[in-house]
């Protein structure tokens, strides 16, 4: 398999919106606590997505995929802070990888991009939250500093409760 190559998306046409469906409803079917909830379905999907390229149109995101040759892999935003107070930061979210995809370097990849289009923006302080084991380590060897965890914070997507972990990075020290 080739290295996936990374992107920086400017508007969701129909193929992106297909392969981002796809790699939302597995990373959801696999377990992921990403917002939704079991059953998973392609309508949930879509509209999410197509939320998403709303805000993508009004600028108040960077959207970042990874694509191999079977179709996108993997995803990350950016989403600016919209605090008039916060013009400095952003959230990193939706950061999913599709199973079949993992172990590659697609999760270092499109988080690298999304820091890199953040920091474009004038962004320097970025925020993040994951309930993942191994999204924790990989955003300690991006560099990213872990602030603590709030028990109960969301829902896995068959329904327990799951922490979430909180990490930050400053932008401005780099």
């Amino acid at each position: 398999m080739s290295r996936p190559a990374v992107r920086r998306l400017e508007t969701i046409g129909q193929r992106e919106l297909d392969g981002l469906c796809d790699v939302l409803i597995d990373c959801v079917e696999g377990g992921a606590s990403v917002t939704f909830m079991w059953p998973m379905t392609r309508a949930k999907a879509e509209k999410f997505w197509r939320g998403i390229a709303d805000s993508l149109a009004r600028g108040e995101r960077a959207l970042i995929v990874a694509e191999d040759e079977h179709g996108i892999v993997g995803t990350a935003q950016a989403v600016w802070a919209g605090s008039e107070n916060q013009p400095h930061r952003a959230d990193i979210a939706k950061m999913l990888v599709h199973r079949r995809a993992r172990q590659r370097g697609v999760g270092a990849a499109v988080l690298s991009a999304a820091e890199d289009a953040a920091r474009a923006a004038g962004r320097t302080l970025l925020v993040l939250d994951t309930a993942s084991a191994e999204a924790e380590r990989l955003y300690a060897r991006g560099g990213w500093t872990r602030v603590g965890a709030i028990p109960k914070y969301a829902l896995l997507p068959d329904g327990p409760y799951v922490a979430s972990v909180f990490f930050y990075k400053d932008l401005s020290t780099r």
